[in-house]
């Protein structure tokens, strides 16, 4: 299976929305869902804890490369958590579209 899940949180929803669409709008990921959530971490000496928008861009291996790029160039934090994760199944219908959406552009 080629699909992929790639990762990333940002400080809120606006930020969240911004990369959301831009990434849909370009091509890079077919879907993007937003969630709200807690994150502890230790950071430059400190344990922090805060809520964080977790971002997951439904997208194909083959556009990682740039979907990568894509994030570093416009994300708002110093150092950010980017990672994907592969998607062992899914329905074909569903893969053809994400196929589709990303790499019909």
């Amino acid at each position: 299976m080629e699909l992929i899940a790639v990762i990333t949180t940002v400080a809120d929803t606006a930020q969240a929305d911004a990369l959301a669409g831009a990434a849909v709008e370009q091509g890079l990921a077919a879907c993007v869902q937003a969630e709200t959530v807690r994150s502890t971490y230790r950071w430059k000496g400190e344990t922090v804890a805060e809520p964080e928008v977790r971002l997951l861009f439904k997208t194909t291996r083959t556009r990682y490369a740039a979907l990568e790029a894509w994030l570093r160039a416009r994300h708002p934090y110093e150092l950010p958590a980017i990672f994907a994760l592969p998607v062992a199944e899914a329905s074909a219908d569903y893969a053809d579209w994400v196929r589709t959406a990303v790499d019909g552009v």
